[in-house]
């Protein structure tokens, strides 16, 4: 009985050398990816309180529109978090922006204990997020974006 319990404990202790968790912790980056999606929802579903669980409320955004009608970009296009939560509430009310086949395409490029780098391709364009882990959540802090590349 005694080798039965020391062998188990034996494979136990080797399976916890063999195997170590991931020290980003899985669970950290299913939350990265969770607020992404809960940023790219509240704009293609028109809801708005998915900003309020993603984005902190200093959040800089800064982007790159690239304009058909003259073939140029308007840069430095800043928001605020403020705006982006009036622009979830209103971007899609008619449901005419989005179809089945919109991008909705995470890239988590990197997960810290505190700090993760992702990316978004959407409707828009290309988002590049910069999150960070205060109080146990993930928060999306600083954002740059541009339209697709023509």
């Amino acid at each position: 009985m005694k080798t039965k319990r020391l062998t188990t404990i034996f494979l136990l202790f080797s399976f916890v050398l063999l195997y170590p968790q991931d020290s980003t912790g899985h669970n950290d980056k299913i939350a990265v990816e969770s607020a992404i999606k809960d940023y790219v929802e509240a704009l293609y579903k028109v809801e708005p309180y998915k900003i309020e669980r993603s984005v902190d409320t200093t959040l800089s955004k800064v982007g790159y529109w690239f304009d058909e009608k003259d073939g140029s970009y308007r840069d430095n296009l800043r928001m605020t978090y403020q705006q982006l939560y009036d622009l979830a509430g209103s971007w899609n009310i008619d449901g005419d922006r989005i179809t089945k086949d919109s991008p909705q395409e995470i890239t988590i490029y990197e997960v810290n204990d505190k700090t993760a780098v992702a990316k978004l391709k959407a409707e828009w364009g290309i988002d590049i997020f910069h999150l960070a882990k205060v109080n146990d959540k993930w928060k999306i802090y600083n954002i740059i974006w541009q339209s697709h590349p023509k």
